[in-house]
């Protein structure tokens, strides 16, 4: 009898559960679909409302999703305090890392920028989006030779990419090398036969 009694009360308790974790998923799946809608709409305050009320801070999804609203409700240090939860419960994933470049690009603080990009880059040298941000950055910072290298990456990697490719000729040409620069600039403008900016670079070119 006694141990029908402990029987009944265990199979009490895991129906209590489950009942509790089905409520909670469902609260969950039902603060992501209203999200979606309210986002669509840009009504980014109110999907922002909508997240919260089904957020487990356990759950890396629900703190990927109230990032990027936070982001997108133009709440930056709330937006990095939920990437930084998501990063916690995942510490290899990528997009996490740069969902936490939105907001702390939007905050100027480009050290932290690099230091993301940088863990990126850890875990997946390739990462094209990685490099060629970083060739960006180090571009605008004037350090030619550091951005040459980034953007050489992801041209090698895809070359006939505009954006990149663009990017590299630029950074050739800042180089010195001319003749380099020349032959890219002239791929980037079989991409984008109007580009202005490869225009210029072939007309700085003798």
């Amino acid at each position: 009898m006694e141990n029908l009694k402990k029987i009944l009360f265990v199979t009490l308790l895991t129906f209590i559960s489950l009942n509790t974790l089905y409520s909670q998923e469902g609260s969950l799946q039902e603060a992501f679909n209203n999200s979606y809608t309210l986002e669509y709409n840009g009504e980014y305050m109110k999907a922002v409302e909508a997240i919260n009320k089904g957020y487990d801070q356990k759950s890396y999804g629900a703190n990927l999703r109230a990032g990027w609203l936070n982001y997108e409700a133009g709440l930056y240090i709330e937006s990095q305090n939920y990437y930084k939860k998501a990063i916690a419960l995942k510490p290899n994933s990528i997009e996490a890392k740069l969902g936490y470049i939105y907001p702390t690009t939007a905050l100027g603080n480009m050290d932290q920028v690099i230091v993301q990009y940088k863990k990126i880059l850890e875990i997946d040298p390739q990462n094209s989006t990685a490099n060629y941000k970083m060739g960006l950055i180090f571009y605008d910072k004037k350090d030619f030779q550091i951005a040459y290298n980034y953007f050489e990456k992801v041209v090698n990697l895809y070359p006939f990419g505009y954006d990149a490719l663009l990017m590299y000729a630029w950074a050739n040409f800042q180089l010195g090398k001319n003749k380099e620069a020349k032959i890219l600039f002239k791929n980037a403008l079989l991409l984008s036969p109007y580009s202005q900016s490869a225009i210029d670079g072939l007309s700085l070119i003798k």
